[in-house]
């Protein structure tokens, strides 16, 4: 993970949250006063974004958090996975921030692997989409990963995916292939979106590397992987759920992409308690 990017994250998230001062602690809790308080699974779930946590409490000073679990690992309702001990003041300034950051991410993870256990035993893998927070995908996608997923593009700097506006704006699948090809270097790979068979046809003639199946029922989503024939990478997005993923699979297709694991999870549900004087 890009620490510096990271780091700007979590000291704008603090920035947010105490722009001038934490006015009720520095009012009731003294300078030199320290304490310890334990981190607790309130629910079952994937944990991820550990480092992301105590990251908020280094940044913030004075403040040690270690940790009985790993990201990735499955954790229990009623669960102590650490223990943060350290000035008080910094740990309750940075309590809801910290908490914040690992409950999104563990709510991701949680989701992610749900989604990823449906296509256990199949060759598929599952992709994350763009469809994230603003300012904090490098995160979200972090956490897809910790969940059993893969990762799509970052931005739109990291590969050409020619959509349906592109498509449209270009005058064709065939002419936008041939345009990128001019134009962009040739290390990239060119990914087409498709809805129909006809529109896989002219990507597959046109050369596309990728061929995204849209919005596509599964009988001509299977027409589409055999008329394929291996001769690009296939991936399956839209409109999918839990209930459908494996039924998406069992076509054939090499990937399927969901934007639900990153703008349509719940957070997973943790806390900080038992705060005592040390």
């Amino acid at each position: 993970m890009n620490w510096f990017l990271v780091d700007s994250i979590i000291k704008n998230a603090l920035l947010e949250d105490i722009p001038n001062e934490d006015i009720t602690t520095v009012n009731t809790i003294s300078t030199d006063s320290r304490s310890s308080v334990d981190l607790i699974a309130k629910e079952n779930g994937i944990i991820a974004g550990l480092e992301v946590f105590k990251r908020v409490f280094r940044l913030l000073g004075d403040v040690c958090v270690e940790c009985n679990v790993s990201d990735g690992d499955r954790v229990t309702e009623g669960q102590i996975l650490g223990k943060i001990t350290g000035n008080t003041r910094a740990i309750l300034s940075g309590e809801r921030t910290a908490l914040n950051f690992l409950q999104r991410m563990s709510g991701i993870a949680t989701l992610t692997n749900q989604f990823a256990a449906k296509l256990a035993g199949t060759h598929t893998k599952l992709l994350d989409t763009r469809k994230t927070t603003p300012n904090l995908r490098i995160l979200e996608k972090y956490a897809v990963k910790v969940g059993g997923g893969c990762n799509h593009r970052f931005n739109l700097s990291d590969g050409v995916l020619l959509k349906d506006n592109h498509i449209s704006a270009a005058g064709g699948i065939r002419n936008a292939i041939n345009l990128v090809r001019a134009n962009a270097s040739f290390v990239r790979k060119i990914e087409v979106e498709t809805e129909t068979i006809e529109q896989v046809q002219e990507a597959l003639e046109a050369g596309a590397d990728i061929i995204m199946l849209d919005n596509t029922d599964l009988k001509t989503m299977k027409e589409a992987v055999n008329m394929i024939n291996k001769r690009a990478v296939t991936e399956a997005s839209g409109n999918i759920t839990l209930d459908n993923i494996a039924d998406v699979a069992a076509c054939g297709v090499d990937y399927i992409s969901t934007g639900a694991v990153t703008h349509s999870f719940k957070v997973l549900d943790i806390s900080m308690k038992n705060l005592k004087n040390i």
